[in-house]
């Protein structure tokens, strides 16, 4: 195999073992009951997760949300208590209930790995097991790729916009709590420094930032108070909010406070841009010429890019971040490919899709390369399909390109988890091979075309 199997320890401080099984749509319990009574059920399908097209004004996608996926699906499982409610509300019959209450999935399972990017089309994640096994996958794993790709692609435009400088996530306010500690692991893998949310932090090893709100000047009886205590508690080197009242003169109390060695000042509100500069020329004038500046206040890519010239130092964002920046799911699907011709053991794959008009999908198992030119730069999404039903990576010495899918799960056990820094230091690579027009924060297609190809074509 191109790809042999690495075994690694889970993120810190996983999850609790709590099951996933009812984190699913009800239609795919009833299309399980319904493949048991037409003896479809064990019949090997291959399902791939792509996304048709990419959301409106991205140039690439990021596949962020595979080493969460993988530890969902090792809770799969279907308890007493889970089993009782499919009884109750009658979703299921008894002989479905029989095979939940043993079901563990034991299939093999492909995919790009975390922090590759992505266009369309791309198989970033290929399923293949009996369908009832590999239909019971679906909402789980869009639900997890959709929401953490979407993330890790609007966080990944944020960072080119920022360059250098770097940026922190704070939006837990702005979202559902567990999505808040999705949305900072994402947002890691896209080349964000830090988080603002304390799970995020314990689960994943993501550092973590924070000192205070406005709330902390109001609470007490001056703003040199508050400063005073705020020093006293975290350090000079510490960041403090200069735009509760009158910014001009927040930040001289700031410097009288903590002296020339103040770490930083954030700003959070108004014209961020004039702001900056004001505040720079300030505290140069007071000495403090090694004092940051960190911007806040509902920033999104474009807006951070417009202060590029801007005196600034680092970038606090929230909202935009975690709601996608306007493309809060990256449009993923899971669409079943290639079934076995009939149950028995060995029986070729045939591929299988879908012709309705706007949704149509290429059937056929697939592999996926990634074709560059001769100077190293991306050139296309090359994807093969072999209407045999053969998987091809070991063929990739017929590509001049990389092979991007890679093992995760093999015969039900999980083979592809990694650290999520190389998750993150994946993407920085993948960021680098891909041609300029990536770049562009405006709407555009697709950096690189996908390229459809048939084995032996």
């Amino acid at each position: 195999m191109l790809f042999e199997p690495t075994v690694w320890h889970v993120d810190v401080g996983a999850p609790s073992a709590a099951s996933t099984a009812l984190l699913t749509d009800h239609y795919e319990l009833t299309m399980l009951e319904g493949a048991l009574r037409s003896g479809a059920a064990g019949r090997r399908s291959a399902f791939e997760v792509f996304a048709r097209r990419l959301p409106e004004g991205r140039r690439y996608g990021v596949v962020a949300g595979t080493g969460r996926l993988l530890d969902a699906i090792e809770r799969f499982r279907f308890g007493d208590d889970e089993l009782a409610f499919l009884a109750e509300r009658e979703i299921v019959g008894p002989q479905a209930r029989e095979l939940l209450a043993d079901f563990r999935f034991s299939g093999d399972i492909w995919g790009y790995a975390e922090g590759e990017t992505f266009f369309p089309g791309s198989p970033i994640l290929v399923v293949e097991a009996p369908f009832a096994a590999a239909v019971l996958l679906e909402t789980l794993a869009l639900s997890v790729l959709n929401h953490d790709s979407a993330i890790a692609a609007a966080g990944s435009r944020m960072t080119l916009a920022a360059g250098e400088r770097p940026c922190i996530e704070m939006g837990s306010r702005r979202t559902h709590e567990e999505a808040a500690v999705a949305a900072a692991r994402a947002a890691y893998i896209a080349g964000f420094e830090s988080t603002s949310n304390l799970a995020a932090g314990r689960r994943y090893g993501i550092p973590t930032r924070g000192t205070s709100a406005h709330a902390f000047v109001l609470v007490h009886d001056s703003e040199k108070d508050a400063f005073a205590a705020q020093v006293e508690s975290l350090g000079k080197g510490t960041t403090l909010l200069v735009d509760t009242y009158d910014v001009d003169d927040a930040v001289r109390t700031a410097v009288e406070v903590a002296g020339t060695r103040l770490g930083a000042v954030r700003l959070d509100s108004g014209d961020l841009l004039s702001l900056a500069r004001e505040v720079r020329a300030q505290l140069d004038t007071l000495g403090a010429s090694e004092t940051r500046i960190i911007v806040t206040s509902d920033l999104d890519e474009h807006s951070i890019a417009a202060m590029a010239a801007a005196p600034v130092d680092g970038y606090g964002v929230g909202t935009a971040l975690v709601t996608g920046a306007g493309a809060p799911t990256a449009g993923l699907v899971y669409k079943l490919v290639a079934r076995a011709e009939s149950t028995a053991h060995g029986a070729p794959l045939l591929p299988v899709a879908k012709r309705s008009v706007g949704k149509p999908s290429i059937g056929g198992r697939k592999s996926a390369f990634r074709r560059y030119e001769p100077r190293g730069c991306a050139a296309a999404e090359v994807i093969v399909t072999d209407p045999t039903g053969t998987r091809s990576e070991d063929d990739a010495g017929h590509h001049d390109g990389r092979a991007l899918l890679v093992p995760l799960v093999r015969a039900g056990v999980t083979v592809g988890r990694e650290p999520l820094d190389a998750a993150r230091e994946r993407h920085r690579r993948s960021l680098t091979e891909l041609p300029l027009t990536a770049l562009p924060l405006s709407k555009g297609e697709p950096a690189i075309p996908t390229v459809f190809e048939e084995v032996g074509k």
